[in-house]
């Protein structure tokens, strides 16, 4: 049987077969460990589209491994996805460790009484002993030489190795684009809201990533077909690739008539053999209906969608605000650690977007993309239904 063909103009720019994008997911299943692997990432290049490591908790020489790794399974092209918030850009002080023990009682001097009680009274609710995590290491600028950023010693990375595609998926490009640029790397922005778009356009960007509420993890407020058309037209004649609900060949198909390059898919990929996540947690992906996933800020203190667990239930009957990025990890931190050791993964952070409720097996992440490729081109190449008329 032949491949089907469905190209745009993004395939030609990156030299990819189809207009798929792994977005490139990190530590999304509370193990710390980043979902959107090498093998991943590895698998979706390969199968045609366009695989990104998910980089942001790797150190630089880990993320060289992983580079290296994704060259070793494939030769086409692939990218990697950083975190370009305040928190990973601001250099490390001179004749400062990150991780000295005079820093860590003023983290926990810091954090809200009323949240650190908020936090006790939870773990009794979910019969967890509360255990105080490892502090070794926690700031990650421990990992970086002094006078540098931990998202600028990323970046060098993928500088010396030459990655054809870098993926800001929060924050502005804009400290790092004229070298990017500069070494060949093209270079998409995800973005939530209209101001954001012309703001990443502004500081570089090649293409902005549109993402709407219905995505998993970090997210917006504003649902993916209202937000995409609204951004074309504000950052013309930038081109724009959609995000947010797409795990068919139906979504993939609309994104693109809509004017869309290409489609940055994740949830679609959570559920893949290769996804660097348990299998409780894939599972209860493919359990779950649209409506099981519920954005909270507990995990982060950013908006983020998950599959609803018990932890967030509680949190949200706790009625306090989540503190800022950041802070809120840190007051988690105890907990989430605690919860590790007790073996409950049911209350991990959970990352997934309302397309889980179309998701019903693991298969190979080739076999997700080869399917919902096909399906858009059949969809393409019938033309409209019998039901529709259309004339200009």
């Amino acid at each position: 049987m032949s491949r089907p063909t469905l190209r745009t103009e993004f395939c030609d720019r990156v030299g990819i077969e189809y207009p798929v994008i792994l977005a490139g997911m990190g530590p999304v299943a509370g193990t710390g460990a980043p979902v959107a692997t090498a093998e991943l990432a590895a698998a979706v290049s390969e199968a045609g589209g366009l695989g990104v490591i998910g980089g942001v908790a790797y150190s630089p020489d880990e993320l060289r491994e992983q580079i290296r790794y994704v060259r070793s399974r494939t030769d086409k092209p692939f990218g990697v996805d950083l975190l370009l918030s305040p928190n990973f850009l601001v250099p490390r002080r001179k004749g400062r460790r990150a991780d000295s023990s005079a820093d860590k009682p003023a983290l926990r001097i810091q954090l809200p009484e009323e949240h650190v009680a908020a936090v006790r009274r939870i773990a009794l609710e979910l019969q967890i002993d509360l255990i105080d995590a490892p502090r070794e290491n926690e700031d990650m600028g421990s990992w970086v030489e002094e006078g540098k950023s931990w998202a600028g010693s990323q970046v060098e990375v993928l500088l010396q190795e030459e990655v054809p595609v870098f993926a800001s998926g929060l924050g502005t490009p804009g400290p790092f684009a004229d070298a990017l640029r500069a070494n060949g790397t093209t270079i998409l922005s995800l973005v939530g809201t209209v101001r954001a778009a012309a703001q990443v356009v502004a500081d570089g960007a090649d293409y902005v990533v549109a993402q709407g509420t219905e995505a998993g993890g970090h997210t917006g407020r504003i649902g993916t077909l209202a937000l995409l058309p609204q951004i074309m037209k504000s950052v013309t004649p930038t081109p724009v690739i959609a995000a947010g609900g797409i795990a068919g060949g139906a979504a993939l198909a609309g994104v693109l008539a809509t004017g869309a390059e290409a489609a940055w898919c994740g949830t679609a990929f959570l559920v893949a053999e290769e996804a660097n996540q348990p299998d409780l947690q894939k599972q209860r992906i493919l359990d779950a209906a649209a409506e099981d996933t519920v954005v909270t800020r507990v995990y982060s203190g950013k908006t983020m969608r998950n599959i609803r667990n018990p932890l967030i239930d509680a949190w949200e009957r706790e009625g306090l605000m989540a503190l800022p990025m950041g802070a809120q990890g840190a007051l988690m931190r105890d907990l989430q650690y605690s919860i590790e050791r007790a073996g409950r993964q049911d209350l991990l952070m959970n990352a997934a977007g309302q397309t889980s409720g179309m998701l019903t097996e693991r298969r190979p992440a080739a076999a997700i993309l080869e399917e919902m490729v096909a399906e858009a081109a059949e969809i393409f190449a019938n033309g409209l239904p019998k039901r529709i008329k259309a004339s200009v």
